[in-house]
């Protein structure tokens, strides 16, 4: 029987079947199956093939499957060729701030933020035409100040969900506020959970399906139901310096991961019943070590691991960042455990570490995305170092400084399909892998020179890389 003979159901089935490069050839055979497969196999190759990206999406929304296809597989090609060369544009988002200072970011659909010491500078995403990019505009900067005229620096924030568009922003001093961004106005509002961590810092903020997950430095985790009227809230004390979390209620349990300074540095917590465990339920660990010889550690990042991870896409499959310059990856499923630790716990051991061989400082941020989905990124403790990894090849990673190469943490990162969102204590930056970036996709910086910068190739700037070569 001939092929265009076949009823239509069962030739969508033959180009769920197909890769890239046979729906390629497909539409280019007659017109009949070009309409077959621009109607239905680029689009069911897009659901097959996820590139989560915040700021492609109102981009996104004007393109059509087969011009969003394209744009990905120009992007995982520039993502390959990128190790070896510079085959992205790198540009900084603003002049140097004055002073150092420790940023924090933020991302959903309309907005990126970045907020350091008492402001936020809001940056909204705008798409032109349907073949071209979102670009990256600055909106505008927000002063918060306290009602009683005193400082307090913001220290997180995290984008929630809702009617309108609101961030949650916490401080040193403890408190939690909302920032409402309406039309062109801002609006700052107290929560009711404001009074939940007075007397610590406000170390992070994580939101997950209606949950707030707030981390003080001191060791007080909280975990809100903002969709309760009053919201409601359970705790649990870590007795740690703390210094990140990470939430994740899609998991079949839902559950808290706490990276903190201690012998067990990385701990998870299930939730039940809306609520948090008192104790771990399981502790995550690194290999080497006996119960008598395990140090003192910290983890400064945690996320969730890439959607092409070899272990699959899971949501129990997380990616962390250690003080000993160590990205370690845990399958929580797995059941590879080492000796416990001070008599409390087995450690789940990882699946995979992640490492520069040239760089011993610790990790401050990991994001994962990229190319294929496939990518895992790592902001360094020093010297804007940002390393990145395919965790199909792991053993073929590089890194690569942000633009001015500023002696400085990278404070904060997020990973996205075809762009890294990052911030050193002088300015946030942008890494971009993706095809059609002009002079309008990203805010003009006015003589660059003077800020340290080398103009690059297209639209951006220089910057210094290198490949990972294992250590002699």
């Amino acid at each position: 029987m001939p092929l265009l003979e076949l009823p239509n159901d069962i030739l969508i089935s033959i180009l769920q079947e197909l890769e890239l490069p046979g729906l390629s050839v497909l539409s280019r055979t007659c017109k009949a199956l070009e309409a077959l497969v621009n109607n239905f196999g680029w689009a069911d190759y897009r659901r097959r093939h996820p590139r989560p990206s915040h700021s492609l999406a109102p981009a996104q929304a004007l393109w059509t499957s087969k011009f969003h296809v394209r744009y990905d597989s120009l992007t995982d090609r520039s993502w390959k060729h990128s190790r070896c060369r510079t085959d992205f544009v790198a540009r900084p988002l603003a002049r140097p701030w004055k002073g150092k200072l420790q940023p924090v970011l933020a991302i959903n659909d309309s907005r990126f933020v970045v907020a350091c010491g008492t402001t936020i500078y809001c940056y909204i995403f705008v798409a032109f035409a349907s073949d071209e990019v979102s670009s990256v505009e600055f909106e505008r900067a927000v002063v918060l100040s306290h009602h009683s005229g005193q400082r307090r620096d913001i220290t997180a924030v995290t984008f929630i969900n809702g009617l309108k568009e609101t961030l949650l922003v916490g401080f040193q001093n403890g408190e939690i506020e909302e920032v409402v961004f309406e039309d062109d106005t801002v609006k700052l509002f107290s929560r009711d959970l404001s009074d939940l961590h007075v007397g610590g810092v406000v170390e992070h903020l994580s939101y997950d399906n209606n949950m707030l997950l707030s981390l003080s430095s001191d060791g007080l985790a909280a975990l809100t139901n903002l969709s309760a009227s009053p919201c409601t809230s359970s705790g649990v004390e870590l007795q740690k310096r703390s210094w990140v979390s990470h939430l994740c209620m899609q998991s079949s349990t839902p559950y808290a991961a706490y990276g903190t300074s201690s012998v067990t540095p990385l701990a998870i917590h299930s939730i039940t019943n809306g609520g948090l465990t008192q104790t771990p339920t399981v502790v995550l660990g690194m290999k080497g070590y006996t119960s008598t010889t395990t140090p003192s550690s910290a983890v400064y990042g945690i996320c969730r691991a890439p959607l092409a991870a070899p272990w699959g896409s899971s949501p129990e499959i997380i990616v962390s960042g250690w003080y000993d310059g160590q990205v370690r990856c845990y399958d929580l499923r797995s059941a590879l455990r080492g000796p416990s630790v001070s008599g409390l716990h087995s450690p789940l051991l990882p699946v995979l570490y992640l490492s520069d061989p040239l760089q011993y400082e610790p990790i401050y941020s990991v994001s994962c995305g990229g190319g294929s989905s496939s990518h895992v990124a790592a902001g360094s403790a020093r010297h804007s170092v940002v390393s990145f990894w395919d965790i199909r090849s792991p053993a073929k990673g590089w890194s690569v400084h942000a633009p001015g190469n500023d002696s400085s943490p990278v404070y904060d990162i997020i990973l996205e399909s075809s762009r890294l969102f990052g911030a050193t204590q002088s300015r946030p930056f942008v890494f971009d892998f993706g095809p059609g970036v002009s002079s309008r996709t990203y805010p003009h910086i006015p003589r660059p020179e003077r800020d340290g910068l080398k103009k690059g190739r297209n639209f951006g700037y220089y910057v210094t890389q290198y490949i990972h070569r294992p250590s002699a």
